[in-house]
């Protein structure tokens, strides 16, 4: 029998600190610690890490403090469009949506895609039809509205600037994802967003890109990242963290701090990671002033964390 253990992150990026108040980080760490809770008693009764993940990530989308699932930011045409995928280390298993509208919980139809079809990406109408067919829970879009956010979109409208963030004052990557090592050694990571505010032309980030946003292997690790999407994309970040375990003998730690500190900062790659490796180390890393983040072990102790 394994370790179990459980991170989760709900977006990176330039928090300011004077923002935060004891209240707010409250309601964020609330957030997380009901992700972490959800997640681990899953792993805790010897269940799987994929449905672990799933778990935790739902619980992330139900909430409107991260830009996933129900706090998704508005595009373009002030419509919302998600984003998500989710990997199994045990035989490389992965499904992922792209640019999908209404569906509630877009992890829940990315391990639909894994487990029901022969792809692995699917996007658009074509992921609608799929969630129809497979009875995903959908949502009419005053579920997905959010005054802060519609106004911050209102700010764009009209012009080619879109944002990152979810304050003025602040540059947040607001991706929520998970990372977890079950009982009997299996690793998954799972990764959902809402993308840009004001994106245009269907822009796709590289939450569901298996290799750049998520990766997971049970030789190495599983890794879900958050950050300028462009970059993680040229930089195939996740997966980068598994090819310096594997391939330069890496410790999980040390390919996490290459990745982040060093690969992804010449590409404009502000953001960060979670990662776990196959026998129960956590890393939690990343190269802006903040990481919206938690994890769990075996001993069930719960730790969330915002700043350094």
């Amino acid at each position: 029998m394994s370790t179990i253990a459980l991170a989760v992150h709900g977006g990176a990026g330039t928090i300011a600190r004077e923002l935060m108040t004891s209240a707010r980080e409250k309601v964020y760490r609330d957030a997380l610690e009901l992700a972490l809770k959800r997640g681990h008693a899953v792993l805790k009764e010897g269940g799987a890490a994929l449905d672990a993940v799933e778990a935790a990530v739902r619980a992330l989308e139900d909430s409107p403090y991260f830009n996933a699932g129900k706090g998704s930011v508005f595009n373009a045409d002030g419509q919302h469009e998600m984003d998500a995928s989710i990997m199994s280390g045990d035989g490389l298993r992965a499904g992922a949506v792209a640019s999908v509208q209404n569906v509630k919980n877009p992890i829940t139809l990315a391990r639909r895609v894994m487990d029901k079809s022969n792809h692995v990406l699917i996007s658009g109408l074509g992921a609608f039809e799929f969630a129809h067919k497979q009875k995903i829970e959908l949502e009419d879009d005053l579920y997905f509205f959010d005054q802060f956010r519609y106004d911050q979109w209102k700010e764009t409208q009209g012009t080619d600037t879109y944002q990152l963030d979810h304050s003025d004052k602040e540059k947040k990557f607001g991706t929520v994802g998970a990372v977890a090592l079950d009982a009997h050694g299996h690793l998954a990571a799972a990764t959902s967003t809402g993308g840009m505010t004001n994106k245009k032309w269907q822009r796709i980030g590289d939450s569901p890109i298996i290799g750049a946003g998520t990766y997971a292997n049970d030789s190495s690790c599983a890794v879900s990242c958050t950050g300028h999407g462009e970059s993680f994309i040229k930089a195939v970040a996740a997966y980068d963290v598994h090819a310096l375990m594997s391939y330069k003998g890496l410790s999980l730690a040390e390919a996490v701090r290459v990745v982040v500190h060093e690969r992804l900062p010449p590409l404009e790659g502000d953001g960060g990671l979670i990662a776990l490796d196959h026998v129960g180390n956590i890393v939690l890393d990343f190269n802006c002033t903040g990481m919206y983040r938690g994890q769990v072990g075996a001993d069930g102790v719960l730790h969330t964390a915002i700043f350094r």
